[in-house]
C-alpha cells in the first residue's frame, strides 16, 4: 500500500469537498481524484476514503486548532489546497485512530504542497503544522 497516493487522492476530494462547499458532495474519494493520482492501486483507496470520512468528520475540532496557530490568518483567506493539507495532516497526527508520526506527517503534507500549492505553500504548511503539533495533545 502507497500511503503517499492515498493521500494525494485524499487531498484532491478534500479540496473538491471545500470547493464545493454549497453542494452537497459525497464524502468519498472522488472518481477524479483517482483518475489524477498516477500509481494508485486498489489496495490504497481504503487509507484514502478514511482520511477523507476522518477528516471531514473532525472538521470542527480541526479548524478550530487551525485558527489558533494561524493567527494572522483567517481559515477563509487561506489558499484551499494549503487548508485542505493543514486539516488532513492534522488529522493524522492527532485524530485518527492509528496516529501518524507527526514528522512524517507534516513532511507528506509538506510534499503534496510542493506539487499542487503554491511556491510558498510548503513552507507555510509547514510552519502552521510545526505550531499545531506543539500545541497538539499527547
Amino acid at each position: 500500500m502507497s500511503r503517499r497516493h492515498a493521500r494525494e487522492a485524499a487531498l484532491l476530494t478534500l479540496f473538491q469537498i471545500d470547493f464545493a462547499a454549497d453542494e452537497a458532495l459525497p464524502q468519498d474519494v472522488s472518481e477524479i481524484a483517482l483518475d489524477a493520482v498516477q500509481g494508485i492501486k486498489e489496495q490504497d483507496i481504503p487509507y484514502a476514503q478514511a482520511l477523507v470520512s476522518g477528516t471531514c468528520a473532525a472538521l470542527p475540532e480541526i479548524d478550530a486548532v487551525i485558527e489558533r496557530a494561524a493567527k494572522e490568518w483567517k481559515l477563509e483567506r487561506m489558499a484551499g489546497v494549503d487548508r485542505s493539507l493543514i486539516r488532513m495532516a492534522y488529522y493524522e497526527m492527532c485524530c485518527q485512530e492509528e496516529r501518524i508520526d507527526p514528522g512524517t506527517a507534516i513532511n507528506e503534507a509538506v510534499e503534496l504542497a510542493k506539487k499542487y500549492g503554491s511556491d510558498d505553500s510548503s513552507r507555510y504548511v509547514n510552519g502552521i503544522l510545526s505550531a499545531m503539533q506543539k500545541s497538539a495533545p499527547a
